[in-house]
């Protein structure tokens, strides 16, 4: 059987080459195309050099639509505008689109969930099993505690330009499902100067942001004289891109439609 042909989006950004490099130490899947935006300075140069990898043939390309006309599947850690532009090329063709990017206005997702009504989309704030491992517990605790605070405290690296995380949403997501509440309704985000005491039933976050941090999530639900915490770490990007490759390969044959993570990794 052939290798699924992959096209990753934002190629030479730092998601972009660790996908590359995922790519390459994959049997079944393979770096098909690497695009980036118009007028990139790296249009042209060779995926695998950008990506620290001897050449791979595969010059940085600024035509996404013939990329994704010609892959099984687009892996996608851009930024909002680049990825719903790509999802509704994806539907056109019937691609598999794998989206990690975050930041999303109400406006951008409608646009994706309106392209996967002919696509397989899979969508999430974090491709890693740990963290969505940690939302279904995040989910469970706020079940069985529904009288405890939470709050969510995530950081990442200085060039970071949204917040809260897109991780950061999914475990509040994850909470508020817990407490069959919309997370719209009790999100608290940031606190500045006399905030006057916590709104029952909130849903806090906070956000750091510094040097070289892949990203930190703590969630602490804190009663009467006790806390539990509940953390993840990421250590290395390389957990988001294999996750990534393992929605590649889960969508293909799938209806099109809206996924997350937790329907690829069955939790």
């Amino acid at each position: 059987m052939s290798p699924l042909r992959i096209t990753v989006a934002g190629a030479s950004g730092r998601m972009g080459r660790t996908l590359i490099r995922a790519l390459a130490e994959s049997e079944d899947l393979r770096l098909a195309f690497a695009i980036e935006r118009s007028g990139h300075p790296q249009i042209g140069e060779d995926a695998g050099g950008l990506a620290g990898l001897p050449p791979m043939e595969v010059p940085l390309s600024d035509d996404p639509a013939a990329a994704i006309r010609a892959s099984d599947a687009v892996l996608d850690f851009t930024a909002p505008a680049a990825s719903v532009a790509l999802s509704e090329l994806a539907a056109q063709s019937r691609t598999v689109h794998v989206i990690g990017t975050t930041g999303y206005s109400e406006n951008d997702l409608g646009r994706v969930q309106a392209a996967a009504r002919n696509a397989v989309i899979v969508k999430s704030g974090n491709m890693s099993l740990g963290v969505n491992l940690l939302a279904a517990l995040v989910r469970e605790a706020a079940k069985a505690l529904p009288n405890y605070d939470i709050e969510i405290l995530e950081m990442h690296h200085r060039m970071k330009v949204d917040a809260p995380s897109g991780t950061a949403l999914l475990l509040g997501e994850a909470a508020a499902q817990g407490r069959a509440v919309a997370l719209a309704e009790h999100q608290l985000r940031g606190r500045d100067g006399n905030t006057g005491a916590r709104p029952d039933g909130a849903i806090g976050f906070a956000s750091l942001r510094g040097g070289t941090v892949v990203g930190d999530h703590l969630v602490t639900l804190a009663g009467p004289f006790e806390r539990i915490e509940l953390v993840h770490r990421a250590e290395d990007r390389m957990i988001f891109a294999r996750g990534a490759l393992a929605a590649a390969r889960w969508g293909q044959g799938k209806k099109p439609g809206l996924y997350s993570m937790t329907d690829v990794l069955g939790l």
